[in-house]
């Protein structure tokens, strides 16, 4: 008979318990690591420049140390349920230590007398043991039922010479087995008085736990898209944004996002004076509302205050936090937004996207100078480059004046200048090329209905060869972003044949474009490189295409050994032949049998 054992049940449980302790403290442990041993280079805690120095600070504050750790809802759970599962773990293992190995059958043991005991010993402890667990003094208790033919059982192999010699032989009163099963569970469950309990907590797990961890992981996951950003904010975007959006206006439209529609609603009335606040300094730098929600008026006014570079004004700490919150998943937004322009098929639009990335990256707006990037340079800096001989109204043509001819720089110290010639270093220089062909084909033609690949390269002039570009110098965005370029191919007409960005580091680096060649005629398409995070580093190409007529392509005809591949049949015609093929044979079968019969 299969009993309860509470040995297997230890094992049992040590196993399952294993599965998730080996890979919980394996991330845990690793956090820990990487908030007290990372380098400052996977934290992205880089200071290349003075400028940079601040914000690198402020990475390695809000990286290390155990106490940022605490910060996480998630690990702090995490923690718990595996510290209250590792005491588990040790308890089961000290149990497994004292209880011995899986349950075996041991007469002695289960009687409750020592090893080697005599007969009277014997006669006595079952007298005592069958008493106490007879059905008829236990009615309805299987656990009783259970022990008292246990007990029998072990009297009979210790009194019966034969069942002592299976016993002492094969370990079982009745002989060799062919298997032993136990059931690996606690014997407690069993008991009578525990039965409302273990149907008590059996209820509440599978009724309530397990659908409750299941509906708030659906409810939670339903939400998100692509890029992890909720839909809610994708059926914004495909409200808001049109092929007339504006850049001055995207603000708003980030400020909407479902993201943010709970942590910007406006908690106090001390918080409300304080965006009002703000909204007075950057009123006149934003764009007529069209959303008066408080969420979006909180988010508009916080993105402006750090698109003008107001946000050190900001003395709230709960706005603070919200506005870098908001700037912790612009980056995510924006791709949303770009692929929702896509989807629409506007290109203007989606070029607007991107800039306007630029300028939340590097902390400014659509009227100022992107020589604003350069490390310590302020608006008077600017008027001053921007006047007289050998004056540079952008960052391109700054860089490529002779250091001597640079301006902007008399009150700087030596160290500032020596920022501000890093940064041109580091600065991306890059070169495009762009070729037109047809994959596998023998001459550079493209015929209508050609699958054809524009291939743009591009190079990194400012990089040596082996380098990698690196993190974006962007002292006014508090995150960590690295460098990546969006290429797009568009009609004249304003329509997106692609459009995609491309991370790669690589200094010199491929992006294959496909498409069907169009009718026949000479096209001209529009090739734009836009950077994902730098002001006034954009390019625009032309690509041309000529297609040809493909009727004057030679005909293709089936070589006959293909012709004879073609006619043999299929694996899966084979077999279905073969089936129809049976049928017949059993169906003509039942036929002479109907007929022999008669």
């Amino acid at each position: 008979m299969l009993q309860y054992d509470n040995s297997a049940f230890y094992f049992f449980a040590l196993s399952f318990l294993t599965i998730y302790l080996v890979p919980s403290w394996f991330s845990i442990l690793s956090r820990v690591y990487s908030v007290i041993f990372a380098k400052d280079e996977e934290l992205g805690a880089v200071s290349r420049t003075t400028a940079e120095k601040a914000k690198a600070e402020e990475l390695k504050k809000e990286s290390r140390g155990l106490a940022t750790l605490t910060k996480s809802k998630g690990f702090m759970i995490n923690l718990g349920i595996t510290v209250v599962l590792t005491l588990v773990f040790l308890w089961l293992a000290v149990s497994v230590t004292t209880d011995g190995e899986v349950n075996s059958f041991d007469p002695f043991a289960i009687l409750g007398i020592d090893t080697g005991s005599d007969a009277k010993a014997i006669k006595k402890a079952y007298r005592a043991l069958s008493l106490k667990y007879h059905p008829d003094k236990n009615p309805g208790d299987r656990a009783a039922e259970a022990k008292f033919m246990m007990v029998s059982k072990a009297y009979e192999a210790l009194t019966n010479e034969e069942a002592r010699e299976n016993w002492e032989k094969y370990g079982n009163p009745d002989g060799k087995q062919s298997l032993e099963v136990s059931i690996g569970l606690p014997d407690f469950l069993l008991d009578t008085s525990n039965r409302n309990m273990v149907l008590m907590i059996y209820l509440i797990i599978m009724v309530g736990v397990i659908p409750f961890c299941v509906w708030t992981y659906y409810s939670d996951s339903s939400k998100f898209g692509e890029k992890d950003v909720m839909y809610d904010t994708y059926s914004w975007f495909h409200y808001t944004l049109d092929q007339h959006t504006l850049i001055k206006s995207l603000p708003e439209v980030l400020a909407g996002s479902a993201e943010f529609r709970k942590r910007n609603v406006p908690k106090t009335a001390e918080e409300k004076q304080d965006v009002a606040h703000i909204m007075s300094n950057v009123k006149t730098q934003m764009q007529k509302p069209k959303f008066n929600h408080p969420v979006c008026v909180k988010g508009n006014v916080l993105m402006h205050a750090h698109l003008l570079r107001q946000s050190s004004n900001i003395t709230n700490p709960s706005l603070l936090g919200d506005l870098k919150y908001m700037l912790q998943l612009s980056t995510s937004l924006i791709d949303a937004m770009i692929s929702v322009c896509q989807h629409q098929d506007s290109i203007q639009t989606a070029q607007n996207c991107i800039e306007f990335g630029q300028y939340v990256t590097q902390a400014m707006w659509i009227k100022d100078s992107s020589l604003l990037q350069l490390p310590h340079f302020t608006a008077e800096e600017v008027k001053h480059c921007e006047k007289g001989k050998s004056k540079a109204t952008t960052i391109v043509e700054y860089r490529e004046l002779p250091d001597d001819q640079k301006k902007g720089m008399a009150n700087f110290t030596e160290e500032q200048k020596e920022d501000v010639k890093k940064y041109l270093q580091m600065l991306p220089d890059i070169s495009v090329e762009t070729k037109v062909f047809v994959d596998d084909d023998e001459d550079d033609k493209v015929y209508e209905g050609d699958l054809c690949t524009v291939r743009v390269i591009i190079t990194r002039n400012n990089l040596k060869k082996g380098e990698k570009a690196g993190l974006v110098h962007a002292p006014h965005f508090p995150y960590p972003k690295q460098e990546a370029w969006w290429i797009i191919l568009g009609t004249k007409e304003g329509k997106i044949i692609n459009i995609e960005k491309v991370p790669n580091p690589n200094r010199v680096f491929e992006h294959n474009i496909k498409f069907l060649a169009p009718r026949v005629g000479e096209y001209e398409f529009d090739l734009y490189v836009k950077s994902n995070a730098y002001v006034g580093l954009d390019q625009k190409h032309k690509v041309t295409l000529t297609t040809l007529d493909n009727s004057v392509l030679p005909e293709y005809k089936v070589h006959p050994d293909d012709a004879v591949l073609d006619d043999e049949p299929t694996l899966f015609e084979e077999m279905l032949n073969a089936n129809i093929e049976q049928d017949s044979d059993d169906e003509d079968s039942d036929e002479e049998g109907e007929t022999t019969a008669k």
